[in-house]
């Protein structure tokens, strides 16, 4: 619940502060029980807690990793699940989130394309799963080092709009206090909800997942691209609103003797051109069920050194592969592979 529906939750016979009151103890204060906001009546939180559930996520099992990265399987209230990773580093912690349980997009590299969609997530699950890690981990998620990224479980633009009630959750400096430009979200490249998250308020940075340099190419790895064409796409990018401080990112990830030519690395900057971005370079991330390989590392850096004369470009480090938690593994794997902590 946002502010407003706080307050109508409470009803008018309570003044405005109350409701002000309930909203810090949720989001800033992170509380999990409603009957330890002890700055409201008595009354009121006997009421609270026998009609409104809290709706937290519950760990059903956390997964830790060689590198300290650690994925949370979690609990819904419907006995769903989804998950959750947390990437802590040295300057700064990224907590990587769901926006759905599944995934309706059929990206032929990602383990959780497997399972299909089955549900959106609200607004409430989405923000939860930060305030749940956060508190896990003993962090502070107005700080300066934590991230959050929508790169988990899920199309976060097919959920736009839980994905920006959550974002506005995030942001607010009442509550969680997260800066927009520490929130991100990634999208196969749904055009149309590209052009409507442009038009919002308040709204995280945005990361396209590219994936290759040609239509077809992208239509063998990335079937939404039947229905949103890349050239469609790309003209989306560059109409797309960017704040002064922001630049646009493009992932691409690499799969071996399929899209990793040099070939390719030149087709990108072509397509990318005039554009104010960056790229990520993610060598594919494997898992049970995906019919491609990862490159070398020395076709890795050659592809980016190609991209990278004329556009930012960075690899990114795989994260948690010995649990399933890099980017493209979040499929629910559980312990007949992983050993829970």
């Amino acid at each position: 619940m946002d502010l407003t529906e706080i307050e109508m939750l409470l009803g008018p016979e309570q003044p405005g502060f109350r409701a002000r009151q309930l909203f810090t103890a949720l989001y800033k204060k992170r509380v999990n029980n409603l009957s330890d906001i002890t700055n409201l009546p008595y009354d009121i939180r006997l009421q609270l807690v026998a009609n409104n559930p809290l709706g937290l996520p519950a760990i059903e099992h956390r997964y830790d990793s060689i590198d300290g990265t650690r994925r949370y399987l979690l609990r819904l209230q419907d006995n769903r699940t989804v998950e959750a990773v947390l990437m802590p580093e040295e300057h700064r912690d990224t907590i990587c989130i769901s926006s759905q349980v599944g995934c309706p997009v059929d990206c032929r590299f990602c383990l959780t394309a497997l399972m299909g969609l089955e549900r959106n997530l609200t607004a409430g699950e989405i923000v939860g799963q930060v305030l749940h890690v956060a508190a896990e981990n003993n962090l502070d998620p107005a700080s300066s080092r934590l991230n959050v990224v929508m790169m988990g479980m899920g199309e976060p633009l097919l959920n736009l709009s839980q994905v920006i009630k959550a974002t506005e959750l995030l942001v607010n400096k009442q509550g969680v206090g997260i800066p927009e430009r520490r929130i991100t979200v990634s999208t196969s490249g749904i055009v149309p909800k590209i052009e409507e998250l442009g038009r919002a308020a308040v709204r995280p940075k945005l990361a396209i997942s590219l994936n290759a340099s040609t239509e077809n190419q992208r239509r063998q790895l990335m079937p939404i691209t039947r229905k949103y064409h890349l050239a469609d796409l790309m003209a989306a990018c560059k109409a797309y609103p960017l704040r002064p401080w922001e630049k646009l990112t493009f992932e691409y990830v690499l799969l071996k003797g399929v899209n990793d030519s040099d070939q390719d690395a030149r087709r990108v900057v072509r397509l990318l051109a005039r554009l104010n971005c960056k790229v990520n370079l993610i060598a594919l991330n494997p898992g049970p069920g995906i019919p491609f390989a990862t490159p070398e590392p020395e076709r890795v850096h050659s592809f980016q050194q190609i991209v990278r004369q004329a556009v930012p470009c960075f690899v990114r480090k795989p994260r948690g592969r010995d649990i399933f938690a890099a980017c493209g593994q979040l499929k629910r794997v559980s312990s007949d592979l992983v050993n829970p902590a």
